[in-house]
């Protein structure tokens, strides 16, 4: 599909099927080289990551857990700009290595809030992985590690993200016409 509607509002085809298991590939690599012999414990942050999550772990033959939190700051196409916070980690993670995983990075308020709370419960190191970034729009001070694609400051759907709930479902990824 070229074009979609979501809740009346128009899509185009943004970034193909293809073109976001090459950007996870890339990822997951990295991840790969960087955590040989030690077991990460990886934090995909819900509900958008959770499709970039389960193709990134696929990915990754060395040891690692998955633990998911939840956390929202948007409300349609914007940013409230203030976390919700929903569900949190159960797992002792004292000592451990972390990765948080992203769907998308656009004004980094969820991480530059998220990151001091991991912080406080004494991890060995922690890095960030996003499948998208959009250096335009971020203001928060965060350090990205891994960074699948880089985009323009424009509203996406599909693969996890969403338009009011609806998009999350798609293969492909969107962009608001």
């Amino acid at each position: 599909m070229q074009t979609i509607i979501l809740a009346g509002k128009s899509f185009r085809l943004y970034i193909s099927e293809a073109q976001i298991q090459e950007a996870v590939k890339k990822i997951a690599d990295r991840i790969n080289h960087d955590y040989s012999g030690k077991s990460p414990l990886i934090i995909p942050i819900l509900n958008g990551s959770f499709m970039f999550a389960a193709d990134l772990v696929k990915l990754l033959p060395i040891q690692c857990e998955i633990s998911f939190i939840k956390a929202s700051s948007y409300q349609g196409t914007n940013s409230t700009n203030q976390l919700k916070t929903l569900l949190g980690i159960n797992e002792d993670i004292s000592g451990r290595d972390i990765i948080i995983l992203e769907d998308i990075i656009d004004t980094g308020h969820t991480l530059a809030k998220i990151i001091p709370s991991i912080k406080e419960l004494q991890p060995a190191s922690i890095r960030v992985a996003t499948l998208l970034f959009k250096p335009e729009a971020c203001k928060a001070n965060i350090p990205i590690d891994y960074i699948g694609i880089e985009i323009a400051n424009k509203f996406i759907v599909g693969y996890g993200l969403d338009y009011n709930g609806l998009g999350r479902n798609l293969r492909e990824i969107y962009q608001e016409i």
